[in-house]
């Protein structure tokens, strides 16, 4: 079942809410919520359809609609809570819609369209198992949220834990974030700094009147050429940090020695550092630099990364059904901000992660029933 081209259209122009059948398979509830567009701040339509779907689909379940965020719970008495999240907004369409399916390539069957990674096939199977489990082990927490490929302050579910923090309690959160169907545990936290230079202008025939800006940068190109990033293992994930230039800036004219000149850099860092220990080290990195070409440091951006915890016992649970296999996360996601509230989170969805974003994002078909099998398997308690 799929909304078809029509379901590409801006809500609000005509168009009715689409119908998601959350009992059909996850791969074409899938292509329905791909049909649906929904460009970050354009996604009313799909979170009217998630919200109809669940109320008139589900049973045993309290449902809030809380702007353009969706949230579903049972309150069943089970000794645990897992909370499933995930977000409803993709980045601006790139002529990929509506969804296109290729039958009969090296992959398999393929479901190509924007969102199809990240993140609408880890929608749909929360939405379809939350339809078709009638006894789960654990309490359900579904969270759908609007806002996450823009800037951290719209995020939809920041907004829940600002406004209904008692959404955001469990034992165990997973984020269908794409994940090719393994477990990514965790997430690196996040840093960038600009380090500033100021000189005295001059024309350039006459450079020895000037103190070049731009020349003051050379040293930290240098030292992060010459940078050897940490690896660290945390429960078995190896995390690699990384630092790197990821903007530079300067210059006033062909014929003018600069009085100005930045660079941005960005550090990756393991989740056993803090935002704080991470801009120490950075710090640290460029200690001469700053002491010697009267460079300024001014932080930009941060965010904490999120400590693996799969000793917790429900993780571990999630881990067995998963037959083991689980690796770090790259990157930064929402997991942090169930780690900062003490709750164990991992990031497990179809699609490579490397395909996100991309005009020809696609998913394997087999992915999306892989994930929903693994976890059908870990919310019946079959592995716990």
């Amino acid at each position: 079942m799929h909304t078809g081209p029509g379901a590409a259209a801006r809500y609000g122009e005509g168009v009715s809410t689409p119908v998601l059948d959350l009992h059909a398979d996850p791969v074409d509830l899938t292509a329905a919520l791909v049909d649906i567009e929904s460009e970050s701040r354009n996604e009313t339509a799909i979170a009217d359809a998630v919200e109809a779907a669940l109320r008139t689909q589900t049973t045993g379940f309290e449902i809030v609609r809380h702007g353009n965020r969706v949230l579903a719970r049972t309150d069943r008495g089970r000794p645990s809570r897992v909370i499933l999240a995930g977000h409803l907004d993709t980045v601006p369409v790139a002529g990929n819609l509506p969804h296109r399916r290729e039958t009969g390539g090296p992959d398999g069957d393929v479901l190509h369209g924007c969102g199809t990674v990240d993140m609408k096939s880890g929608d749909a199977v929360f939405l379809h198992l939350a339809a078709t489990m009638t006894d789960p082990a654990h309490d359900l927490t579904l969270i759908f949220y609007d806002c996450e490929e823009i800037a951290a302050e719209f995020n939809g579910l920041g907004a829940v834990e600002r406004e209904l923090p008692d959404w955001l309690r469990g034992d165990v959160a997973i984020l269908g974030e794409p994940t090719a169907g393994l477990i990514e545990a965790g997430c690196q936290g996040t840093l960038r700094v600009r380090l500033s230079a100021r000189g005295v202008r001059a024309h350039s025939a006459r450079s020895w009147m000037g103190d070049n800006a731009i020349h003051k940068l050379g040293g930290v190109l240098t030292t992060l050429a010459a940078y050897r990033p940490r690896r660290v293992d945390i429960d078995g994930c190896e995390y690699r940090e990384g630092l790197s230039a990821v903007g530079i800036g300067g210059g006033v004219a062909g014929n003018v020695v600069p009085d100005e000149s930045w660079v941005d850099v960005n550090f990756r860092f393991a989740p056993d550092r803090s935002v704080e220990q991470a801009v120490a080290h950075v710090r640290e990195v460029f200690a001469d630099q700053l002491a010697d070409a009267e460079l300024t440091f001014a932080v930009t951006d941060s965010a904490a990364g999120a400590l693996p915890g799969l000793s917790h016992p429900a993780a571990a649970a999630l881990v067995s059904a998963a037959d083991g296999r689980f690796r770090a996360k790259y990157g930064w996601t929402d997991v942090s901000r169930f780690s900062a509230l003490g709750i164990p989170a991992v990031n497990l969805g179809p699609g490579d992660p490397n395909l996100a974003h991309r005009v020809d994002e696609r998913v394997p078909v087999s992915q999306i029933g892989a994930v929903a099998d693994l976890l059908r398997a870990f919310l019946s308690g079959q592995l716990a």
